[in-house]
């Protein structure tokens, strides 16, 4: 009950004691097997908590304040040093401004785990939009991190586009995430030949990882043309790149032909996923996948699946 006021359990039990039975000296207190060192010291942080007071006499004896009264001190005591750090954060924001007037617009993170903490650091300060452009390779501890943390931030209302290379989304196991990530409201296309891997938040600083291989460097771009021409890049190839899944609650315009696991079929499709690979995401006959996806082209009057694509995109069914 009092941990929050920076006194440990064993010390509270010595003050539940004194409630009990108050006006007891030093020596007996210490008939319980406590060490009469470790004694003084408690009663010491006791008495500068206002929780204990000694008596004139000899020997001295410890009474405890009543309860309420001590709460209310220290809840007071406790609150002015809060309104004081408040305070002194304004001087420390100060700083923090005349730091970043000084810093340059990039900066270099190295090493595998510093730029996990640092993706995942800056994807926390979002506000509103995490962009990405997704390419292997992986920091394979950072996959699952980065999905939870993901997930996390869109249930809070920041919203994600992410553009996929499709090899990336041939490693194991990357469609399926990509496909639970977009039932969790994240935004996702593919397109061949994504050029970079990079993360930019709320259009105002950038991640950039530049050497890929296990000790890692990651180039950080604050605002600078640097930034924008990123931004203007992530958005031209946005525009050519092909949309996967919809998101959850997207409607189509009227006259729908296509069902959720038609469009299902052409994420798959738009991801570069073969039939015979569709068919054994989805448990069924390649045979069987073949038939749908002819129908699926039919009901859109395509004669190849990425015109198949291009026009379920252009109608709404892919969000």
């Amino acid at each position: 009950m009092l941990e929050p006021f920076g006194i440990d359990k064993d010390t509270e039990n010595l003050y539940r004691e004194l409630l009990a039975r108050p006006g007891r000296a030093l020596s007996e207190l210490a008939e319980s097997g406590a060490a009469p060192a470790r004694l003084r010291r408690q009663l010491r942080v006791l008495e500068d908590a206002g929780l204990v007071a000694r008596t004139p006499s000899r020997p001295v004896r410890y009474r405890p304040t009543p309860p309420a009264l001590a709460i209310d001190v220290l809840t007071t005591h406790r609150q002015q040093e809060l309104e004081k750090a408040r305070l002194a954060a304004g001087a420390f924001a100060e700083l923090w401004e005349e730091g970043k007037a000084a810093e340059p617009t990039v900066q270099v993170v190295q090493g595998a785990e510093a730029n996990v903490q640092r993706f995942l650091q800056t994807q926390r300060t979002a506000r509103l939009e995490v962009l990405t452009l997704d390419r292997p390779p992986y920091v394979a501890e950072g996959v699952a991190r980065q999905a939870e943390l993901q997930r996390e931030r869109m249930s809070q209302g920041v919203a994600y586009r992410t553009l996929y290379d499709r090899e990336s989304l041939a490693e194991p196991h990357q469609m399926e995430l990509a496909r639970a990530l977009a039932d969790h409201g994240e935004q996702a296309r593919v397109l061949a030949g994504v050029p970079l891997k990079a993360l930019i938040v709320d259009g105002s600083s950038a991640l950039v990882p530049v050497v890929l291989s296990p000790e890692r460097h990651t180039v950080v771009l604050q605002p600078s043309p640097l930034l924008d021409g990123l931004i203007a890049l992530f958005e031209a190839l946005w525009e050519k790149a092909t949309p996967l899944w919809p998101r959850p609650g997207s409607r189509p315009g009227s006259g729908e032909r296509l069902s959720d696991f038609d469009r299902l079929l052409l994420g798959y499709a738009a991801a570069g996923c073969t039939d015979q690979v569709i068919a054994r995401k989805t448990n069924l006959n390649q045979r069987t996948i073949e038939r749908h996806m002819r129908r699926i082209m039919d009901s859109l009057d395509a004669r190849t699946r990425f015109q198949a694509g291009l026009k379920a995109g252009l109608q709404g069914h892919l969000g």
